[in-house]
């Protein structure tokens, strides 16, 4: 398997070229040059372990033994709070929710980052040599990155978070962790603001020169065939066999849902992905008009969909251009430099074939979390409820739709009790985290600040 970018298809990566260096130097997103096709007969009564080996093995066979890769893949999903890994909650007729948050960080993030926190781990043990990790995160990401990479004494890691813009037990998860080769950094601005600062140095000769810089954002094409492991979960996890299924993605940064599509691509039989987005609403306007336009970020009670920037849209897009590379260089620029572009009617109308999208409000998100704990006791986080207050909208579905639970309730208390007057119950590992010390260092929305810091610790 080869790997390409987005903004220039004729040089090709290996996959131990994109593990180590995870963003072209280009500025563009790493993709296959080709996708693999399982046959799906042939994942029937896997354990979640064992199906990931069958999605991930194509994309690293180059560099990995599958013995090896079994072995990181089992350690990796081992520790996790429940026994289906990604259990199945059956709603209503045709209805289901994937619960995502038995990681532990319990949020879905962890279900890719500690399997490309173990690999990189098993890599650098191959090639003697250390790495910066730098990400950003709106919010859950961040703690997931951190639990796993904290112990590994190879890797260091500096995670950017908007300062004050994210939830009280998102930056405690993050900031209480106090092993020396993790800093935390509160950057006085948005998620926008901190990916745009990554995206920059990660083209910094000066910072290039002096280590190996290793993305761990969904942009990270490993986190991306990790993520797409749970469709084909959800789909064989249904009491029969289903002609298509529909899953509903509450989307910022347009991994997760892209995630799926990836799956698609490798021959899961999807209907329709339905992106659903908060407030901030690029991805549905994209979606639905081809209106690409940033706006002031609006903060509400689901923060890691507060984002206007939507990374991983770059990859779909370049798909929709029909892979022209030229076209979404000049598309991209555009965007960049103002702001704005509006895509033309035929990009639009392969998006449409592809994904529907919705935008639900902060007092949808309320009425989403009561409406389901009345009828059903069911507790959902903010973010999950967003894809849930469209799954209650769906009127006698012929084919099942799954909507994706992205956090557990008890990191996002107060727009819960907000709706049902209600606390949800913490996990054992939560109840403590008020009382830690934390650590973290404020810094102003300046590349050269930020930069500097990284340079003095590395």
């Amino acid at each position: 398997m080869k790997y390409i970018s987005t903004r220039n298809s004729k040089d090709e990566k290996t996959f131990l070229d994109i593990l180590f260096k995870s963003l072209p130097i280009d500025g563009g997103l790493y993709i296959p040059s080709k996708w693999p096709k399982v046959e799906i007969n042939n994942l029937k009564n896997l354990e979640y372990s064992e199906l990931a080996f069958e999605i991930i093995r194509f994309y690293c066979e180059d560099f990995i033994s599958n013995e090896d890769l079994r072995k990181i893949i089992n350690s990796t999903y081992r520790s996790f709070h429940h026994p289906k890994t990604a259990p199945l909650v059956n709603i209503d007729d045709k209805k289901y929710i994937l619960e995502l948050f038995y990681g532990p960080t319990f949020a879905f993030k962890d279900y890719a980052l500690q399997f490309l926190g173990n690999i990189l781990e098993y890599a650098l043990k191959k090639d003697q040599k250390n790495i910066t990790i730098i990400g950003a995160t709106s919010g859950d990401t961040g703690s997931a990155a951190i639990e796993a990479c904290k112990l590994k004494s190879n890797i260091n890691i500096f995670i950017l978070h908007p300062f004050n813009k994210v939830s009280e037990v998102q930056r405690r998860q993050m900031t209480t962790i106090l092993e020396p080769n993790v800093y935390n950094i509160a950057v006085k601005g948005d998620f926008d603001d901190c990916q745009k600062i990554i995206k920059k140095l990660f083209i910094d000769t000066e910072l290039i020169n002096k280590t190996t810089i290793t993305a761990i954002n969904s942009i990270n094409w490993v986190r991306i065939i990790a993520q797409s492991v749970y469709f084909f979960w959800a789909y064989l996890q249904m009491p029969k066999e289903l002609d298509k299924i529909n899953f509903i993605v509450p989307s910022g940064n347009f991994g997760n849902v892209y995630a799926a599509h990836v799956a698609e691509k490798m021959g899961l039989p999807i209907e329709k992905l339905h992106v659903v987005t908060n407030a901030n609403d690029i991805l549905n306007r994209t979606i639905t008009k081809g209106e690409m336009l940033m706006k002031e970020i609006k903060s509400t009670y689901s923060p890691s969909m507060d984002i206007q920037v939507s990374s991983n849209f770059e990859r779909q897009l370049f798909e929709s251009l029909n892979y022209d590379e030229n076209k979404l260089q000049i598309i991209m620029k555009s965007f960049n430099d103002t702001g704005k572009y509006h895509l033309d009617k035929k990009v639009v109308k392969d998006l449409q074939s592809i994904y529907t999208s919705y935008t639900v409000s902060d007092s949808e998100i309320l009425e989403t979390i009561k409406y389901y704990y009345d009828n059903y006791k069911y507790i959902s986080d903010p973010h999950t409820a967003t894809g849930l207050n469209i799954l209650k909208k769906i009127e006698n579905p012929i084919n099942s739709h799954v909507s994706l639970a992205c956090a557990h309730p008890a990191k996002f208390s107060l727009a819960v009790k907000n709706s049902i007057n209600k606390e949800p119950d913490f996990p054992d590992s939560i109840k403590n985290i008020f009382e830690k010390e934390e650590k973290f260092t404020i810094l102003d929305n300046n590349i050269n600040d930020i930069k500097e810091f990284i340079l003095n610790k590395i």
